[in-house]
């Protein structure tokens, strides 16, 4: 308890001032970066529309936790109905934001095919975006209610803190020496999983990029020689992690699995990234959702097998994408 009134007060008085920062000296940084993106020949502005959507992303996390704090001083902080509302407000306005700030436009395809649950979602993870971006096609646009498997280092933005914390999502530790604790922890958050639910892992674990992907595959193959051959030609994703999906799939045994793919986000891992995106005119970023039928889902080392299929076959699809944008025909 008491650390976790400390990380708030830490985090939460951090954002206030970052916040409060931001909108006083907004003069200076909007005229700042307007010349110096200019004097760098940036005519898109991307210094300062990463700044303004980082100014609405401070205080749309602020409105997050007082509507957070005025359930819990009336007394509702355990109405799921609530925070699940906050979260889908908070998600849309964050992604609108995105799209007025930044120009993101977000396509969706297999929306239509989700119905209404329960389900378990088997997660692409490129950049910081994803779990934002994730959230709004499945809590805004799907109307479902998502339950997330998120690292612990999450727990330092303030309305992650509050709200998740409120509705079965799971923090994990990754650096935890136990990791049977955190696969327990995974399944526990599935339980009680009915119509309108879905629980969203990433299986790679970790946002890629090419360094981190090399490292990944060498562990692979010096500790599964046959796996690591197998997954040896991922050019975009990381090798999926079975054991945490392999359990959340175990505890909802009625549950379909959608696997869900995107492209558009990569590089956005920090500040230089980001400016990067921005400043490039670019296509609409693309998110697809495939589901599959549960009866179709093996366990065991069957599942291991039909996991490694999946990723692959995201792969291949996101290698045929990036072809066609750097040709120019999408």
């Amino acid at each position: 308890m008491e650390s976790a009134l400390l990380r708030r007060c830490v985090s939460i008085g951090g954002l206030i001032v970052v916040a409060l920062l931001l909108l006083v000296l907004a003069p200076l940084w909007l005229v700042g970066g307007a010349i110096i993106d200019l004097i760098r020949g940036k005519l898109r502005l991307p210094i300062v529309r990463l700044l303004t959507f980082g100014t609405c992303w401070c205080w749309l996390e602020i409105a997050g936790v007082a509507m957070a704090g005025a359930l819990w001083i009336s007394g509702q902080s355990h109405r799921r109905s609530a925070h699940y509302a906050i979260q889908r407000w908070w998600s849309s306005r964050l992604v609108g934001a995105l799209r007025v700030t930044c120009s993101l436009r977000v396509e969706i395809e297999g929306l239509d095919t989700l119905g209404t649950g329960p389900i378990v979602a088997l997660s692409r993870h490129a950049s910081i975006a994803d779990a934002l971006v994730v959230g709004w096609v499945l809590s805004a646009q799907a109307r479902l209610k998502p339950r997330f498997v998120l690292k612990k280092e999450l727990s330092f933005d303030p309305c992650l803190d509050v709200v998740g914390r409120r509705v079965p999502n799971y923090f994990v530790d990754r650096r935890a020496v136990n990791t049977q604790t955190e696969i327990t922890g995974i399944a526990e958050m599935a339980q009680g999983m009915t119509d309108g639910d879905v629980a969203i892992i990433f299986p790679e674990g970790t946002r890629t990029n090419p360094k981190k992907q090399a490292q990944v595959l060498q562990k692979l193959r010096d500790r599964d020689p046959q796996r690591g051959a197998l997954l040896a030609g991922l050019k975009y994703l990381l090798p999926p992690k079975f054991a945490g999906a392999a359990a959340l799939i175990a505890a909802v045994p009625n549950a379909d699995v959608i696997t869900v793919s995107h492209v558009g986000f990569d590089g956005l891992n920090n500040f230089r990234g980001m400016l990067s995106q921005v400043a490039a005119k670019q296509s609409a970023a693309r998110v697809v959702i495939t589901r599959h039928a549960r009866e179709s889902i093996p366990s065991g080392v069957d599942f291991v097998a039909w996991l490694d299929a999946q990723w692959l076959e995201m792969d291949r699809k996101l290698s045929e994408i990036m072809l066609l944008a750097k040709r120019g025909e999408i």
